[in-house]
This record gives structure tokens, sequence and C-alpha cells, in this order.
């Protein structure tokens, strides 16, 4: 518009189409056009020049009558019918293309299918709709699971451990925190919500998670009822319980994000990783959470840690003075291998074996199981969820346990080095009895007896024994002994003479077989 203007101010001013052409950079055949426009009018130039914008448009026929959409018979028929599509499309198994063959046939000269789907595409771009939230800095943390698993490997099973992701964030920032957890349950959403408290350094105004059972008791959409444990943590932390609607995951868009920038910043680095423990597995996704927070926000100069630490920080309420703990009481009597059960996980722990067959109190929490007896605290331990599993300590084993315990912890190497110690033949003995058993463990007990008679009758006697057993063809424990209850060992060798072939003159060659 502003260069119709330039033409007109020159046009008013008698300056030639030529001189236009060269000032406004426009043809002289759209000069001209814009002339007879202006000229149609039949308005003074210096007139036109009075007058808006739209005005302009109007006399120059710029602007194209809008043709309302009432004047489409078939429009007004598809928008009649626009709630009964957008609903049909929800069921199972219903598509766009079922949908126009029903609506063709019932009016056939409707829209075509192309027309037909543009039109749908249309109208889901405006249900779809999007509203823009201003967060408030301290105010909200939003918390969820992700939807896929990390695992371990349980190094004394092998097996592979599956460990659910529970993610949490603030909107205002994105600051968040991520950990991998045993299971899902109330317990460890508890601790996880400690966890992620005491990762802040303080507490949100409120928390809100979708309508999970661990989270809401009964769902509604105006008034869920929390559960109880939930209720409690919230009043110990002072801060306030919220719900997402049911099947409304864009009431806590932040947190959905933020489970997908985990799998692309933490789930994807992690991949090709091994971890052989939860702890180790949780420590990983920490550093890489730590990284995450170093970087810069797409298109901004800061990150997610600098605008936590300069405006959120600061305004989060003071944590407790300690932290919410679930603990759990039972009772249990000491079976015969000294150790209770925790039904809830269905593991074994282990207490003195002096206390076999006597009844004790459990205290377990997250993290510990504590056992007492008559008041007294006899054992603690770090809670293990492996089912049928054993958590023991040695010192409560009797000490004929503790030294199996101890052979059992014994490899080949110890056994060869402490023959190597006592000399080259002792070791080459040791090699011996132990290629002789088709399973190396086998060996052990032979080793552990050669060990004890090493340590009765000494070094240098045990040195010879083997040497002299060496001669033979069966290399065991029991051959040794023999040699040493016998004083074989120390017996003189006897050099045996060469024995040769006398010479004899009668012996036929290789000529008397031709």
């Amino acid at each position: 518009m502003h260069k119709i203007r330039q033409i007109l101010l020159f046009l008013d001013r008698g300056v030639s189409q030529r001189a236009i052409e060269k000032e406004v950079k426009i043809t002289r055949k759209t000069i001209a056009l814009y002339l007879g426009k202006f000229l149609q009018t039949g308005v003074d130039f210096s007139e036109l020049l009075k007058r808006s914008d739209e005005q302009l448009e109007q006399v120059l026929g710029l602007i194209k009558p809008l043709v309302p959409e009432d004047a489409d018979p078939r429009k007004l028929h598809f928008n009649s019918l626009i709630e009964y599509f957008n609903k049909e499309l929800s069921r199972t198994g219903v598509t766009r293309l079922l949908l126009w063959e029903e609506y063709i046939r019932e009016y056939p000269t409707g829209f075509q299918y192309s027309r037909f789907c543009e039109l749908l595409q249309d109208q889901m771009k405006l249900n779809n709709a999007v509203m823009h939230f201003v967060h408030y800095p301290a105010k909200l943390l939003e918390v969820d699971f992700a939807g896929d698993v990390l695992h371990y490997g349980d190094p004394s099973t092998g097996e592979l451990i599956a460990c659910p992701v529970y993610v949490a964030v603030l909107p205002f920032s994105g600051y968040g925190y991520v950990e991998a957890l045993p299971d899902a349950k109330l317990p460890q959403v508890v601790k996880a919500l400690n966890n992620t408290l005491d990762y802040l350094g303080g507490v949100p105004l409120s928390v809100k998670s979708d309508n999970m059972r661990q989270w809401v008791s009964k769902s509604c959409k105006y008034e869920p009822a929390f559960t109880d444990m939930l209720e409690t943590w919230a009043n110990h932390n002072n801060i306030a319980l919220l719900a997402a609607r049911p099947y409304k995951p864009k009431d806590k868009p932040s947190v959905e994000n933020n489970v997908k920038i985990t799998y692309r910043r933490i789930y994807a680095a992690l991949r090709n990783h091994t971890f052989h423990s939860l702890a180790e597995l949780n420590k990983a996704i920490r550093e890489k959470l730590d990284q995450h927070h170093q970087l810069n926000f797409q298109k901004k100069i800061f990150s997610r840690q600098e605008l936590f630490d300069s405006q959120e920080s600061a305004l989060l309420q003071p944590l407790p003075e300690s932290a919410y703990s679930i603990r759990h009481y039972t009772k249990a009597k000491v079976q015969k291998h000294y150790h209770v059960l925790v039904g809830e996980d269905w593991h074994f722990y282990s207490v003195p074996y002096r206390y076999i067959g006597k009844e004790v109190r459990i205290a377990y929490c997250a993290d510990h199981v504590e056992i007492y007896h008559d008041g007294q605290r006899i054992a603690v331990h770090t809670r293990n969820y492996t089912s049928h599993g054993y958590t023991s300590v040695k010192e409560h084993m009797p000490e004929r346990h503790q030294a199996i315990t101890r052979q059992r912890g014994w490899s080949p190497e110890y056994y060869l080095k402490k023959a190597a110690d006592n000399g080259p033949h002792t070791l080459e003995f040791f090699k011996k009895v132990m290629d002789s058993k088709l399973v190396i463990d086998q060996s052990y007990t032979s080793c552990i007896g050669l060990l004890r008679l090493m340590g009765g009758y000494g070094p240098i006697r045990m040195e010879a024994a083997c040497k002299r057993g060496l001669r033979g063809h069966k290399f065991s424990y029991t051959a040794i002994k023999n040699i040493l209850d016998n004083n074989m060992d120390m017996l003189e060798e006897e050099i045996e003479p060469e024995f040769r072939i006398p010479a004899q003159n009668n012996l036929r060659g290789p000529e008397a077989y031709n």
C-alpha cells in the first residue's frame, strides 16, 4: 500500500510515469494500471491521499468480497455432522474412509474423499488447540513415570532386573529429577518424592501427578481422593496435592515433555552400558541428569541450572527437619538357618545364630531393615527387594559356617599361590591335583588337606613329599599324607644304574630278512 500511495503522490504532483518508474521501482505498465483505477473513481488524487488504507483498497478493488460459508449447502450439511464424525473417530476401528463412505451414500452430492479429509483435518486442528500457561517459580512440581523401563543385571543370578523410572520437573525452570526404582509401589514413590525434594533443596507449594493408583485412591474430576500415606507425606512437607483429570495428560504437559527429554538425554546415552546394581544405575542417571541441566535451552543463552539457581531456588519452602519415613512393623521367628523373613518382599535377613528359635520384632522402611529382640537391636541390613533372596552377615554365622564360607570364596589362584610360596614341586603337585578332577571345585577339599599337611609337617618336608609324589601316577591328598606319615620324604634318593642290553654275537641283522 505504501507503494500505491507513492504513485498517487507523484501523479498528484504531475510527475511523468517514466520518472515515477525510476523513483518507485515499479514498471510503467503497472503504474498505468493504477492510474486507470484512480481515474475510474472520479475522485481527485489529493482526496484519495486523505483516505485510509482500507478505503483505498476498497476503491481500487484490492479486497475480494468474502463468500460466506453458509452459501454452500454442502458445507452447511458437513458442519452439522462434525460432532458426529469426531465422536465416531474415537471408536475402535472407525476410519475416515468408512465415515466418508457412509456420508457420500446418504448425501451423494457431498464432498469427495480428499476434500472430506481436508475439512476433517481443519476441524481437528481447531479442536486440538492448546493453551499457553504461565508458570510461576516454586509453585508447582509435576511427577510421572516413564513408559519404558531401565535394567540392571543381578551378578548373583544373571537375571536382568527391570526398573520403573520416576520423573519429576519444576515447570518454571525445567529443572527436574530422575530415579530408577525397584518397583512402582507407593513406598517407593514416597521415597522418590523425598529424594526429589532433597535434590531440589526445598519444597514447592504443590505437586501434581496423574490418576495412578499410588497417588489417587478415588478418581474424580473435581475432588479426587488421595491415598492416606501420600496425604501424610504432604502434611509432613507442607505441600499441596493435585491430580490431573482422568485421561488428560496435557494437564501436566511439563513432565510429559520431560519424559521425552529423559529418553533422549539419559536412556539414549546409557543404552550401551551394563549395570550390576540399582545404585550403580542411579549413579549413572544422576551424572547424565546433571549434564542435561548444564546445557542451554534451545535458542536461549542460559541453562535450566542457571534459571533454577537465579529465580526459583530461593523461593522454595525450606525442607523439614527430617525426611518423611515410612516404617512397617512385624514379628518373626528366627529359623534354623538363623534368618528371618520379611514377607512383603519375601526376602530373608540374617541375625546372630544364638537367637535361633527366638521371636524377634522387625522394623523396616524403604531403605533399611532393623531386627530387635527384647528391646535391643540385634541386626540391621540394607533392604533388599530380591524375592526369595538372602542377605547374610558373616559375623552372624557359627564359626564352622564362616570357615565354609571362606573356603567357598577361595579360587584356584589362591591355592596355587600358597603352593608356589612353598616350592616348585609343591606347585607342580597342586596343579596335578587340580587337573585330575573333572570339575576344579572338586579339588578344593584336597587342596585344603594339603595346606593342613603343609602347616603340620612344615614347608621343607612338604616340598620333599611333593617331589616324591610327582614320581607316581596318583595325585591326591592321601598320597602325600602316606609319604609324610611313613617318613618316605626323608629317605635318601637312590641313584639307579643305567640299564644296558649286553652285546650278543648271535643277533640277526636286517640282511636275514631279505
